[in-house]
């Protein structure tokens, strides 16, 4: 039982992490692109802005999953 819960600790850490690296690697991207990314996204419905961070999170889920592996 002992093992249950370092490995449930562990997951929770690993899922912490992902959210802090997409978090921020929303707001580089944000800081990078012209103009605001949520407003592009949300109210414009930049179709190519959302591909972007799509990929930035796929590439984030990639790095997270080998770092857990």
């Amino acid at each position: 039982m002992d093992q249950f819960f370092q490995n449930a600790l562990s997951s929770a850490a690993y899922a912490l992490i992902g959210v802090v690296m997409f978090i921020l690697a929303f707001i580089v991207i944000d800081v990078l692109t012209p103009g605001k990314l949520w407003d592009e996204i949300g109210v414009k419905k930049n179709t190519a802005a959302a591909i972007l961070m799509g990929s930035v999170a796929i590439a984030l889920g990639i790095i997270v999953a080998a770092a857990i592996h």
